[in-house]
């Protein structure tokens, strides 16, 4: 829906988000929705593995030759538990495409994503608050270990729950996130920026 507005870059899921969705995760037509995403301007598709370790590599091999049919770069999620993350080094590898190291709830795991060279990691962020995780200081010290590692890993902050994070994240230094609809909405519209259109048109009509 909000993708033709074209202030986003890209579209991304996992098996929690396509079970809100009302979608089955091993039955979705990737291929398909793919192509959807490039018509809809997207420019990139981030994916997550699921199911054994084993299938990770021909989960990703597929998802990465469906980006370049339609024109969009894939990129695979993988969480932040050590049976995957033992998968990465033979995925990069292998396939060598972008990797997004998922399920981040503290800044040591930045050292995990930097050493293997992922392009991005997303920290759950509103998770870490309501878990009562320092938050806010962690996205600091995950921003001092990526510096500290050339720079390479991308932060993409996930899990926000209103703008006001947003905007209090970008202070800090981050310039990456995944928002829900909802706070993508809320970008759109401030209650003082729509009165201040109505005072533009009455004004029009009145002149």
């Amino acid at each position: 829906e909000l993708m033709p507005t074209r202030l986003f870059k890209g579209i991304t899921t996992n098996p929690l988000l396509a079970h809100r969705a009302g979608l089955s995760y091993p039955e979705i037509d990737w291929a398909g929705m793919t192509g959807l995403a490039a018509d809809l301007g997207a420019k990139e598709l981030h994916c997550q593995v699921y199911g054994p370790v084993e299938s990770y590599i021909d989960f990703a091999g597929a998802r990465y030759e469906d980006g370049k049919k339609a024109g969009v770069q894939v990129v695979v999620k993988v969480p932040l538990v050590e049976p995957a993350i033992r998968v990465v080094p033979t995925m990069k590898s292998a396939l060598g495409g972008p990797i997004l190291m998922t399920a981040c709830y503290d800044a040591k795991q930045m050292f995990v994503a930097t050493s293997l060279e992922a392009e991005y990691i997303a920290p759950y962020f509103g998770r870490m608050l309501e878990a009562g995780l320092p938050a806010y200081e962690s996205m600091e010290q995950m921003l001092a270990i990526g510096h500290l590692a050339g720079g390479n890993t991308r932060i993409l902050a996930a899990s926000l729950r209103d703008t006001d994070q947003l905007v209090r994240l970008a202070r800090i230094g981050l310039d990456c996130f995944t928002i829900a609809p909802k706070i993508a909405h809320d970008l759109l519209t401030d209650v003082n920026s729509v009165a201040a259109v109505a005072d533009f048109e009455n004004a029009a009509r009145n002149a």
